[in-house]
């Protein structure tokens, strides 16, 4: 059984009905799952992105049933983790009716896996989906001969604008609530599944020649290398543009206004009130490193605006099918360092966060590839809280220091994926993608991506930002840290030439690294150790969260490698910098 079994199992009470929802990626799947159900699911047009199951409730006249989300496969053959899951679930039997998603656009290679489905004798009903975009092509498919074909129901359905859904669950129940369903002439063998494909193509499928639209023309030029290079370029500086430039208006013009100006007086007057003025609480409260204003400073006033437009940006590029042209035009780069051209996914959702961007590898189509991709993000993608904290740090005292630590950053993922890539043992199979529709993206789901990938930021960083605040705080303010710098100093005052003071952001950069950068806005630092700072807290040891996602995907040897790694280039390459910089400083 695969792991990604193991992980969630189906929950459902013995009345309700079990639907699977299968089919092959980008067909919209995802997207049916989200209207019918109506849960807070992340819907991406990107081959690849579901790996593990997700359920959700369904109603239909009052009678419960429960969707299956099941991992979008081309095959049930079982040669990758997203097939193992759907065999698995298939022959547990653990569904009573199963929808089957159809891309009008591509039905020929859908209907091979409609027919692989037909051998398990389940009522299927298929969703004949993105008939408006088909229709667009020129595509016209006869439904009634088609259903025909297959024995069961088919429905058109447009999702994203709920055209068809309310009959696509109507069909659903009285095909499981019928009869025993046995299908005709089911090929088993492939090569007589995809004549049989072939036959039924001829008889339900009818293309007119039209011309491409706009967005067809754009989507076959961003896969050429030309102008689909300068137009990668142009997107990718246009995101960066809206991330950096974006959140340091709304953090400058807003956010840090409105604390300075009435949150600060406003909680200081309130611990004030309860007769706390000074001392160890007080310090801790309001001091240099008060939680209560730290812990809001540091997350919301700081960190939120970057980290909510990243994600706008990269919401965009997912939901409008990009990413996979961005893939084929990277694809003999990224070669180079042992990967092929889809791992460009995770690398970018890596300047998200670091744990779904490794996740994400499991669509790799090796472990050295997977493990490549993990220890890349691990070392040297900064996150989207850190890159909000390398912009607050050096934004507005260096630019020139902050564009120097982000060239660091891709120097060294590019060495450190070549020198993995010869040490690791395995092969990198060439890139093999499927390319979407160029689709503008769906309003609805687009903005509840934004807001669900914003609010588990928030939950995921503000507890541990404040327990790390209020640690740093004690160890502040109890001279601890007087005693902690008394052992470390030849490390930090002497390799790498900062003030004792930046050990706080080493401690509490192993709870989340941001909090590696975010100290250092208190220290006067000069051009050199700005950079020196900025490059240790870059390659600093992955945060808790993603040193316990590297133990469940690789195991603790795997994990700990590159944990100690990472730790190791830190110190080293920041104080090789030092170094450098002031023995050239003391010969020019």
């Amino acid at each position: 059984m695969s792991c990604h079994i193991e992980e969630a199992q189906i929950v459902t009470s013995g009345d309700e009905l079990k639907i699977l929802l299968m089919g092959n990626p980008n067909v919209g799947k995802s997207v049916v799952f989200s209207k019918l159900t109506g849960m807070e699911v992340m819907t991406s047009n990107y081959a690849g992105t579901t790996v593990s199951f997700t359920q959700g409730g369904v109603t239909y006249k009052g009678n419960k049933g429960v969707l299956i989300d099941v991992p979008g496969t081309y095959s049930l053959e079982a040669t990758s983790p997203a097939e193992e899951v759907a065999v698995a679930m298939l022959e547990q039997e653990v569904a009573d009716v199963i929808i089957c998603v159809l891309d009008a656009t591509n039905l020929e290679r859908n209907l091979n896996f409609a027919l692989q489905l037909q051998k398990y004798n389940l009522p299927i009903v298929f969703a004949l989906n993105l008939t408006d975009v088909a229709e667009r092509q020129g595509i016209f498919i006869d439904i009634e001969a088609l259903s025909k074909e297959l024995q069961s129901p088919v429905i058109p359905t447009i999702a994203i604008r709920n055209i068809g859904l309310k009959e696509l669950v109507k069909t659903t129940w009285e095909a499981a609530t019928g009869e025993e369903k046995i299908y005709d002439e089911v090929p088993q063998d492939q090569d007589e599944r995809w004549k049989r494909v072939g036959r039924i193509i001829q008889k339900v499928q009818k293309v007119e020649h039209r011309h491409p639209t706009f967005l067809e023309k754009l989507g076959d030029a961003l896969i050429r290398p030309f102008p689909g290079i300068p137009f990668a370029i142009i997107i990718l500086v246009l995101a960066l543009g809206v991330v950096v430039g974006g959140g340091k208006g709304i953090r400058a013009g807003v956010l840090l206004p409105l604390l300075n100006n009435f949150y600060v007086p406003f909680i200081t007057s309130l611990v004030a009130r309860f007769g706390i003025t000074e001392g160890l609480l007080f310090n801790v409260l309001v001091g240099e490193y008060g939680m209560l204003i730290k812990g809001i400073e540091w997350p919301i006033a700081l960190i939120l605006p970057y980290v909510f437009l990243f994600y706008v940006a990269l919401s965009f590029l997912e939901d409008s099918g990009y990413l996979p042209r961005l893939a084929v035009l990277v694809d003999g780069l990224l070669q180079r360092i042992g990967i092929q051209g889809g791992n460009i996914v995770p690398l970018i959702m890596g300047y998200g966060c670091a744990v779904p961007a490794i996740l994400g590898t499991r669509a790799a189509t090796s472990h050295k590839e997977r493990v490549i991709v993990a220890s890349v993000v691990s070392l040297a993608v900064p996150c989207a809280a850190q890159t909000g904290a390398f912009v607050a740090l050096l934004g507005d005292r260096s630019i020139f220091v902050l564009i120097l630590v982000y060239l660091i950053s891709l120097i060294a993922m590019f060495i450190g994926g070549v020198t993995l890539n010869k040490m690791l043992p395995g092969h990198t199979d060439p890139i093999l993608i499927e390319i979407p529709n160029l689709l503008m993206p769906d309003r609805q789901s687009f903005f509840k991506k934004i807001l669900l990938r914003t609010r588990h930021f928030m939950v995921e960083a503000e507890i541990p930002m404040l327990l790390g605040i209020g640690f740093a705080a004690l160890v502040a303010e109890t001279g601890i840290l007087n005693t902690v710098g008394v052992y470390i100093e030849p490390v930090i005052e002497g390799w790498l030439g900062l003030p004792k003071e930046a050990t706080i952001g080493l401690i509490l950069g192993v709870i989340r690294r941001e909090l590696a950068v975010l100290p250092l806005l208190e220290l006067e630092l000069s051009t050199l150790q700005l950079l020196v700072g900025s490059v240790v807290a870059l390659f600093y040891l992955p945060c808790l969260s993603v040193l316990g996602v590297l133990i469940k995907e690789f195991r603790m040897k795997t994990a700990l490698l590159i944990g100690l790694s990472t730790f190791v280039l830190a110190f080293f390459i920041g104080g090789l910098i030092n170094q450098v910089v002031t023995l050239l400083a003391i010969f020019i």
